[in-house]
């Protein structure tokens, strides 16, 4: 018999924080809805960083993975210990879609799925690419770039001709170790933000609003940026879903990213299944619904 049913996967910063400020204290409460939800059902449930040393994985029924929000820095640890623990116990989301996910070629794959994203180009590791030249390609007087790898706009810059010269240096350094994307920043980024729809079980069921701090595009709140409740349009639902539908093995739960693009339609900017932010602060009864995904995966087992 196992020891546990669901380990609820998490990092070091967040495991159990001594004294929790109001960021901290944001992902215990989430955290504390879902382990709520499936303690309602008779689980026996357990937060765990996966960093854990000599933790026995085939201890639990399931890990699902939450707020392992330092897996990109740790790539080189976390590859191994991913490959290692799928052997131990079941994943959700499932393993080959993780593997997938952690990836940003994976917006290409979707592209060719007929899902609208932002234009993208990778360039892979060790290649060249000439910023410029591809504003000129793009039709764009600003680019974005950013590593596949990578999350909190880890290396994100936004390029312009006053800063082409360093940022086209930086990224030459950049692309010599990891594969880096080159897109047409959107304006309406500063303008109206960026759309975070939660899909839980294919069905989208709620929707944030990140808008970035005056002066920044990351909309991220580690820069300043702020969460706000957002309705979203029947256009929004309906690419979220389609993202969510064009993943293969289908995930139990996903956040989907929007940006209107330069035509004012709605555009894919990244698909998050690894461990989204799913914004339960927001509407604490879908973490409910994330519960009762979690026990159709274990039914399967």
């Amino acid at each position: 018999m196992k020891k546990y049913d669901v380990i609820l996967l998490t990092e070091g910063r967040y495991e159990n924080p001594s004294e929790p400020d109001w960021y901290d204290q944001q992902i215990l409460t989430e955290d504390g809805y879902v382990m709520a939800a499936l303690e309602h059902y008779g689980l026996k449930v357990k937060r765990l960083n996966w960093a854990t040393p000599d933790f026995d994985w085939s201890s639990t029924r399931l890990a699902v993975f939450r707020t392992t929000w330092d897996y990109f820095d740790k790539i080189g640890k976390f590859l191994p210990w991913l490959d290692q623990v799928a052997t131990q116990t079941e994943l959700l989301n499932p393993y080959p879609l993780i593997r997938w996910n952690i990836d940003k070629h994976y917006l290409l794959d979707l592209q060719s799925r007929g899902v609208h994203i932002i234009p993208t180009l990778v360039v892979e590791r060790g290649q060249s690419c000439d910023l410029a030249e591809q504003m000129n390609r793009l039709g764009s007087k600003e680019l974005i770039i950013k590593p596949c790898i990578a999350g909190t706009a880890r290396h994100a810059y936004r390029v312009n001709p006053e800063n082409l010269e360093e940022l086209q240096a930086i990224f030459n350094v950049l692309v010599s170790e990891e594969a880096m994307l080159v897109q047409p920043f959107q304006q309406s980024i500063l303008e109206k933000g960026e759309v975070s729809v939660i899909v839980i079980g294919g069905v989208a069921r709620h929707a944030v609003l990140k808008v970035a701090k005056t002066g920044d595009f990351r909309v991220h709140d580690d820069f300043g940026g702020s969460v706000h409740a957002h309705e979203m349009s029947p256009a929004e639902r309906a690419l979220a879903e389609r993202a969510y539908a064009a993943c293969w093995p289908r995930p139990a739960y996903a956040r989907v990213d929007l940006i209107l693009d330069d035509q004012n339609q709605p555009a894919l900017s990244e698909l998050e299944v690894v461990e989204p932010e799913l914004f339960f602060r927001f509407n604490p009864e879908a973490a409910g619904l994330l519960a009762k995904e979690i026990l159709k995966a274990m039914d399967k087992l």
